[in-house]
């Protein structure tokens, strides 16, 4: 099988442009493995602490490992990738950082390493210590090239890229454009876990190993991404609801009322924060009742009782 080692900086790209050197080359069908760093391209370290964290490169975030060159691929097609495994390596960490997230500078800065063990995560800071998070590893960046132009890897574009869906799971399967001959398919920040908004801006990060292959539809045209997903986990939840006059302020509501009710559970607001990025998931409830709409924030009970 063909390796892909993004713990070589040689292997990474830090732009998504159409010049980006293929790093690797595969034919449809045939299945490779890809090693990806986590989203802080290995600068975050199991010891590392808030004051180390301030002092890291933002330029090395999300580095992408590629591109993989697909061969038979031309614009007008579309490929399919095929996730069949995600490994992820024993630890991660999550991080509340200024000017960053949906309640930006709201919360004190604040930084978490999580042991990961046996399909559970669990912290090894001096916070949260009771709660057990069930491991759901996914990708949170995966994309092909533009055909012109060069786009920083926040935010995503119709390419793919930062999209931070936790449905890119192992049995998945990504559908994205090509716009340039080969595709130029590249790969990026692994999660352990994370809630459906990643609200605090982390998830919990960590590098991975993956094994996929990409299947090739010939003149082929789509927009944006389709994603095909195993049915998640639904588990017991308690739901806080927010409203407002547009779909991030009544998020930022959802997400402030279910962080004042874990609050009330004995936990700092900050900690609040942070599980409610791993673990709590936004969705829109209602979008047509003008002008106000409304969206919820989903907690799964059982961590709440361990709280």
């Amino acid at each position: 099988m063909k390796s892909l080692d993004g713990r070589n900086l040689n292997n990474l790209h830090f732009k998504w442009n159409s010049t980006n050197k293929p790093v690797l080359r595969v034919s449809e069908g045939e299945e490779f493995e890809v090693i990806i760093p986590d989203s802080s391209t290995m600068q975050v370290k199991r010891n590392s602490n808030l004051s180390d964290l301030r002092k890291i490169d933002s330029s090395l975030f999300d580095g992408a490992v590629g591109p993989v060159y697909v061969d038979g691929t031309e614009p007008g097609d579309c490929i399919t990738v095929n996730i069949k495994k995600i490994e992820t390596e024993d630890w991660g960490w999550t991080a509340i950082m200024d000017n960053f997230g949906l309640l930006k500078n709201m919360f004190s800065e604040t930084m978490i390493v999580w042991k990961i063990e046996e399909g559970m995560i669990t912290s090894e800071s001096d916070i949260l210590k009771n709660v057990k998070i069930r491991e759901e590893p996914f990708l949170g960046v995966i994309g092909t090239a533009p055909a012109e132009g060069e786009y920083g890897m926040i935010p995503p574009q119709y390419f793919g890229g930062n999209m931070d869906n936790k449905f890119i799971c192992a049995g998945s399967s990504v559908t994205l454009p090509v716009s340039v001959n080969g595709a130029l398919l590249s790969f990026s920040d692994p999660h352990a876990s994370q809630g459906d908004g990643e609200i605090c801006g982390t998830a919990v990060e960590t590098g991975a190993r993956i094994v996929a292959s990409v299947s090739i539809e010939k003149n082929r045209k789509i927009k944006y991404p389709v994603v095909k997903s195993k049915k998640r986990i639904v588990e017991d939840a308690v739901v806080c609801t927010g409203i407002g006059p547009d779909l991030y302020t009544s998020s930022q509501n959802a997400a402030l009322s279910m962080i004042e009710l874990l609050h009330g559970k004995g936990i700092s607001k900050e900690e609040a924060y942070i599980l409610c990025s791993v673990a709590g998931n936004l969705h829109i409830s209602e979008i047509v009742d003008e002008p106000n709409f409304v969206v919820s924030m989903e907690m799964p009970e059982n961590l709440i009782n361990m709280l």
